[in-house]
């Protein structure tokens, strides 16, 4: 069983999930980062690989992936710093990214430095079901990686129930056809959310995009086993001094509970 089936199996509801841009505030701020969400209470942490082209990420983590761009972040720069992480953190660890800059380090390669290093899982949005099915699932299963689909309020029941399908960890359901950070009421999708609940879902299911806040945050976690937090905890990194990290990342998850 691996670190995610763990967490669900141990802590069924509230999971929080927090999003973190790999090399921002500062390139070797990483590590850093992911330490201050576990000393403060994540239960999951979602590293963002900068892309010039995230289709999904709204203009908050665009600019965070344009300062870690611009910090020399890259996939390469990426796994050097990942290769002892797991002597620190224990909590479970998804490479969130598109497939672009994947495809150019090798997919394969890829797959094993992940696992190589200790990463649980990917989520790469921008990778069609299809070629999942047909291609790269079996790279991602060969490295015993998870894969998180996402689902969004407009996917038909029989495409949910095939990602659910084809996911492993959990199901990422994106609570409105928008970009992250948009702040839209959930209570306006009550109806898509008891949906996937009506659903006999293999996977736990974690709320994504416009969490931002306690109110918004507990309300996900009515409708499902925990929300994703991004923007939000992006905003409190940004213009953090190296020494403030710790702190801000402190006083936000205390600000959910």
């Amino acid at each position: 069983m691996g670190r995610i089936q763990e967490l669900f199996q141990q802590k069924k509801h509230d999971i929080l999930n927090v999003y973190c841009t790999a090399g921002f505030p500062f390139l070797d701020s990483t590590l850093p980062v992911m330490k201050a969400l576990q000393e403060a209470g994540a239960d999951m942490i979602e590293l963002g690989m900068p892309y010039s082209d995230p289709l999904a990420d709204g203009p908050v983590i665009q600019a965070s992936g344009s300062v870690a761009l611009a910090n020399g972040m890259t996939s390469t720069v990426l796994f050097h710093q990942l290769e002892k992480f797991r002597q620190e953190i224990h909590l479970p660890v998804l490479l969130m990214g598109y497939m672009n800059p994947v495809l150019q380090y090798g997919f394969e390669k890829f797959c094993r430095d992940a696992k190589a290093a200790g990463v649980d899982g990917l989520i790469l949005p921008d990778l069609p079901m299809f070629e999942f099915e047909k291609e790269y699932g079996k790279l991602v299963r060969k490295y015993q990686l998870d894969f998180v689909f996402l689902v969004t309020p407009e996917t038909s029941v029989e495409r949910i129930q095939k990602l659910d399908a084809l996911s492993s960890g959990f199901l990422y359901a994106v609570s409105s056809s928008s970009t992250t950070g948009k702040n839209k009421n959930l209570s306006d999708q009550a109806v898509y959310f008891n949906r996937l609940n009506a659903m006999t879902l293999r996977n736990p299911v974690l709320i994504g995009f416009g969490i931002r806040d306690k109110e918004s945050f507990s309300k996900a976690c009515a409708y499902a086993n925990g929300a994703i937090i991004g923007t939000a905890y992006i905003k409190t990194l940004s213009g953090a001094k190296p020494e403030e990290i710790g702190t801000r990342t402190n006083e936000f998850l205390k600000s959910l509970s």
